[in-house]
């Protein structure tokens, strides 16, 4: 067996294990093996990345590396004092940085900013939906949809259909952090919007994760190639929002919890790269590798479940 083939096989049953694959060891190995390098990643001088959930964790790890790489960032966050304070941090980093306020469950909030960035940047490189909190009470947005599903599917479907131009003016590309979790949800629309009788926090967010990880398959299928659209998820990360959502979790796995770094590694790799090693549109990724979006042959999407997807996101987006 040759080297590559071997690296393949590793790669493969790490990936069939699942916990080692989404742990420190999974990343530890695979960058050891191919020989990652973050030096190595191209120069993004003159390059204007958007990002989103950008004060912490995997969104904050992603923001200093791409600014290192000479990125010009944009940075959406939604608590005031944390965007200042973190944009300034990142601005003693040398990196060069504007921002706006919105929280993405707010679907005018939303609007306004893309104005405002449109307005800023009439080119965007790369956009990238990192914002989404796992909630475990019940909410509404301002426009009355269950926060989750707003912030996580109708915030980020507004915000790329309204910065379609400035991306199609780059031949850019649209990056959606997802999660793992979604492999335990099949995607339906009909039960996507938890009511408040029988809303759950984690399952709410998976099926937010699924959805996001569909979505980008039906923006690949109708688009015209100009756009480039694509998921990864972190592994299991170490950041402040585990602690906060899953601290039972978190207590258990924290020895071999990857560091914001390491989760956010391939976001930055997919966002940096050549489009020509990404190959086609529409990859889910987990360390720099093209995963399969189910694990399980009854999670597979529906005949005609991304479609119906497009349609309730356009309709209470109001882009219908």
């Amino acid at each position: 067996m040759n080297p590559r083939s071997s690296q393949s096989a590793v790669d493969q049953i790490l990936e069939l294990a699942i916990a080692p694959s989404w742990s420190s060891v999974g990343y530890d190995i695979r960058r050891r093996m191919f020989g990652w390098d973050a030096a190595a990643l191209p120069r993004l001088d003159g390059r204007v990345i958007v990002l989103t959930g950008f004060t912490s964790g995997i969104g904050r790890a992603a923001a200093s590396a791409l600014g290192a790489l000479g990125a010009t960032l944009h940075l959406v966050g939604r608590d005031p004092g944390r965007v200042a304070a973190t944009s300034a941090e990142l601005a003693g980093e040398g990196v060069e940085v504007s921002t706006s306020i919105a929280d993405l469950s707010d679907l005018d909030a939303v609007r306004r900013i893309a104005a405002e960035i449109i307005e800023q940047h009439p080119s965007i490189d790369v956009l990238i939906h990192n914002a989404g909190a796992l909630t475990r009470t019940y909410a509404t947005s301002p426009q009355g949809y269950e926060t989750t599903v707003a912030a996580q599917v109708l915030g980020p479907f507004l915000l790329t259909t309204l910065l379609l131009e400035p991306l199609r003016a780059a031949r850019g590309r649209v990056l959606t952090v997802a999660s793992g979790g979604m492999y335990a949800e099949r995607l339906s629309v009909a039960d996507l919007e938890m009511t408040p009788d029988d809303y759950d926090g984690v399952r709410a967010y998976a099926r937010a994760k699924r959805a996001q990880v569909e979505l980008t398959r039906e923006w690949t299928r109708r688009g015209d190639g100009t756009v480039s659209f694509h998921t990864m998820h972190p592994g299991w990360a170490d950041t402040p929002g585990v602690v906060e959502s899953l601290p039972t979790f978190h207590r258990i796995t924290r020895p071999f919890l990857r560091d914001p770094a390491a989760g956010a590694d391939t976001l930055v790799w997919l966002a940096a790269v050549d489009q020509d090693e990404l190959g086609t549109s529409g990859g889910f990724w987990l360390d720099r590798r093209r995963r399969s979006i189910s694990k399980l042959p009854w999670t597979d999407a529906p005949a005609g479940e991304r479609y119906r997807l497009w349609s309730w996101c356009t309709e209470r987006t109001g882009l219908d």
